[in-house]
């Protein structure tokens, strides 16, 4: 038999940056965002939380029928 798996997560990473002082707050939100666009943060996000937001599964037939049978989703 086989049966497949569905898991939806809410991933939330976290980066410690340093940036300059004496910048205004949309200046510190354009700062972050250039930053995150051209990959200068990627390195420095460790996963900080993971949320599954659901679990579904299917059991697909094995025979030429390819019609597939849902058992339920589970949420967590």
């Amino acid at each position: 038999m086989k049966v497949i798996v569905t898991v939806v997560e809410k991933i939330i990473s976290e980066a410690h940056i340093d940036i300059p002082d004496g910048l205004d707050e949309s200046v510190i939100k354009q700062h972050i965002v250039d930053r995150y666009n051209t990959g200068g943060m990627q390195t420095e996000m460790n996963i900080f939380q993971v949320d599954f937001e659901s679990i579904s599964a299917r059991i697909v037939k094995e025979h030429s029928d390819t019609k597939s049978a849902s058992i339920g989703e589970v949420r967590l």
